[in-house]
């Protein structure tokens, strides 16, 4: 086999399957060796974002894998493929999803080593008031569960007054001191 510098086939946006894949194939000869790229600083793989592939005779198939990518993993991936001969690169934007809020938002602090108070929220926006849908769904709850009470009293108050009048019950039936002793 004659040698070929590296060539970058493919490589994908990224497809949600059981995890989310940015799939690539690579093609040269001899092998390449592949580096991904996260705005422009070379990526470190960890359980949540590694390289999963399989190497053929004079290509290697695979995947950029991301378990439960947010949109902080949203922006520009590069693929870099290298060989003896030459290098190949190619970026994707790739877009995982929109951010949660729209301006500011609460972000998770982390506490140094040296800070006595425990992890809290922290907030850049002054109002804390829960969204404007959150309080209809709750006023709708707290209303249904309100009804739901009232139709259960009236339930039990018509059962006790008119309980006590069965046509059916045992009470009516009258039996003597007379057959006891038979």
């Amino acid at each position: 086999m004659s040698a070929v510098p590296p060539t970058i086939i493919r490589f994908e946006n990224p497809e949600k399957w059981h995890d989310t894949c940015m799939m690539f194939i690579v093609r040269g000869q001899p092998l390449p060796t592949l580096h991904f790229f996260y705005r422009d600083v070379e990526l470190q793989q960890t359980d949540y974002v590694h390289m999963a592939s399989e190497v053929y005779r004079d290509s290697v198939e695979g995947c950029l894998i991301f378990k439960n990518p947010t949109h902080h993993n949203n922006g520009n991936y590069t693929l870099e493929a290298r060989n003896s001969l030459g290098v190949a690169n190619k970026t994707v934007y790739a877009h995982f999803m929109g951010a949660p809020f729209d301006g500011d938002y609460v972000e998770y602090v982390h506490p140094s080593a040296h800070s006595p108070v425990s992890p809290s929220l922290t907030s850049t926006s002054a109002d804390q008031r829960p969204p404007e849908e959150d309080t209809f769904g709750v006023s709708i709850a707290v209303g249904l569960a309100g009804f739901a009470c009232v139709i259960l009293l009236v339930i039990f108050v018509l059962i006790n007054k008119y309980g006590r009048h069965s046509k059916f019950g045992m009470k009516d039936l009258f039996i003597s001191d007379d057959c006891l002793f038979l």
